[in-house]
């Protein structure tokens, strides 16, 4: 993009993959259900980036076409229902096979750019997507278990999968819509926008479903705002930053360090390792996805 960064764009990116890192060890330690946790993320990092940037907001929100507020609604239902899908996903598998899975983004983001985005997704790209999604089939056999009579299928595990496979996907309509709408607004009025509309989403979804938002002990409420303030307001927010000045494509790539730093942290917070089929079906998604990428950057 040749529009100047004020700050650099892949610093954010960065500090945006360090601190999401930490989100799988703190939903995991706070113990409430997916829907708790994800409306009590969403919600608690819209009311402090609204208090911080209030007139900001009111300013440019107002300015907003009807065709801008819709966008904005469908990210904040894309950002909604990747945390119910993704964040649902670490009851039933690892973290390491959840976030390998959730990361496939950037495969999705490519195969939606068309509709979207109203791009070519070139023939080398392809084969990229073809080996990730071979790297996703070897995760999928690391959730079988052994028995006496061979291997037996883990039907939790693999729920957990395909749910983690769906927040890859909801990632990516929500970097596409998000990509779109950043162009217009600065950075504190779009995650205002976004996380807000995620938040009544979420809040609706917890009430109808019976999810209990209140009660909860102040351990949990610590984490819960943890999650709310390391991976959402600084983490996602960096993203988002980064999101004006570099492609959707980009951003969804360099979330992949997301696998390897949340991997080591699950290892040493929860001994959580992972299985070596697990770490070589990632080894070849990430594979995958460096074959799309460096086919966008060469033109392959």
């Amino acid at each position: 993009m040749s529009q100047a960064a004020p700050f650099s764009p892949r610093i954010a990116l960065l500090v945006a993959v360090v601190t999401v890192s930490t989100s799988a060890i703190f939903i995991r330690l706070a113990e409430a259900p997916p829907l708790v946790v994800s409306a009590y993320r969403c919600t608690l990092a819209t009311l402090v980036l609204g208090a911080l940037g209030w007139r900001e907001c009111r300013r440019e929100l107002r300015r907003l076409s009807t065709r801008e507020r819709l966008l904005a609604a469908v990210a904040g239902l894309a950002l909604a229902l990747h945390f119910v899908t993704w964040i649902s996903s670490l009851s039933y598998t690892t973290v390491a096979s959840s976030l390998v899975l959730v990361t496939t983004t950037p495969l999705w983001v490519a195969l939606m750019s068309p509709f979207v985005a109203q791009g070519r997704v070139r023939g080398a790209t392809w084969v990229g997507i073809a080996v990730s999604v071979l790297g996703c089939v070897v995760i999928g056999l690391a959730d079988f278990q052994g028995s006496g009579e061979g291997f037996e299928l883990t039907g939790s595990a693999l729920w957990g999968d395909l749910l983690a496979l769906a927040g890859a996907w909801l990632c990516g309509m929500y970097m596409l819509a998000g990509r779109r709408l950043r162009e217009n607004l600065s950075l504190l009025p779009y995650v205002t926008a976004c996380y807000g509309s995620a938040a009544v989403f979420l809040l609706l979804f917890a009430l109808a479903s019976g999810a209990p938002l209140t009660g909860h002990s102040w351990e949990t409420l610590g984490w819960l705002a943890l999650v709310a303030l390391v991976p959402q307001i600084i983490g996602h927010s960096s993203y988002n930053y980064a999101l004006r000045y570099t492609s959707a494509a980009l951003v969804a790539v360099v979330a992949l360090g997301e696998v390897v730093g949340a991997t080591l942290m699950a290892w040493a917070c929860l001994d959580e390792q992972p299985t070596s089929l697990a770490l070589a079906g990632g080894a070849v998604v990430i594979g995958g996805v460096l074959i799309a990428l460096r086919a966008e950057r060469t033109g392959g």
